[in-house]
């Protein structure tokens, strides 16, 4: 059997979009104890297993799937990128 292919699939609110989520966070850290942060975005993370390598025809195919399904791509930018084992 042909090993897999981890990619992940980060999808973030555009920057202009209000991030209330993020905001709430930025806002609690300072009373933990936390005061050099100034902002927090707030996003997604999806890891997508692959059946075999990462080929430029697969990574085509999960970038569709995250422009259809994972993201908004009204409000949302996403990026796709190949994690390395450790």
């Amino acid at each position: 059997m042909p090993a897999s292919t981890r990619v992940v699939v980060d999808v973030m609110l555009k920057p202009e979009i209000l991030d209330p989520q993020g905001q709430a966070i930025a806002n609690a850290l300072p009373t933990l104890g936390f005061s050099s942060i100034a902002a927090v975005r707030q996003g997604k993370r999806f890891e997508v297993e692959l059946a075999g390598e990462a080929t430029e025809e697969a990574l085509d195919e999960v970038r569709r799937a995250a422009a259809t399904l994972l993201a908004n791509p009204v409000i949302e930018d996403f990026e796709v990128r190949v994690e390395v084992a450790q």
